[in-house]
């Protein structure tokens, strides 16, 4: 067992309109934005990434780096490359795993 503490890479909330919430976060927060389509986007804070993501495409979520999926058969890919696996805890709550942080 690895006796570093993990980390969480970001959180992700479903929003209605991206461009909108983008506009949003990065003046009311001064957050850089990292990428942005019509789908989704991803903003880093100074100490965590944001994901607006649309409802169709991802569910709310948090991500966690665990580089050790790469071995996972059911491993899937973003399109920046980032591997990825989603499971849910006892209590339903959507978890992402991440072979690398994004």
């Amino acid at each position: 067992m690895n006796d570093q503490l993990s980390k969480i890479d970001h959180l992700a909330i479903v929003v209605e309109n991206i461009e909108e919430s983008v506009e949003y976060y990065s003046t009311k927060f001064n957050c850089e934005v990292k990428h942005k389509d019509a789908t989704w986007a991803m903003l880093k804070f100074d100490n965590i990434n944001l994901a607006l993501v649309t409802k169709d495409e991802h569910p709310n979520h948090f991500a966690i780096v665990d580089r050790s999926i790469v071995k996972e058969k059911n491993i899937q890919y973003h399109r920046d490359g980032i591997g990825y696996i989603y499971e849910t805890d006892p209590n339903g709550n959507f978890i992402e795993l991440l072979d690398q942080e994004s």
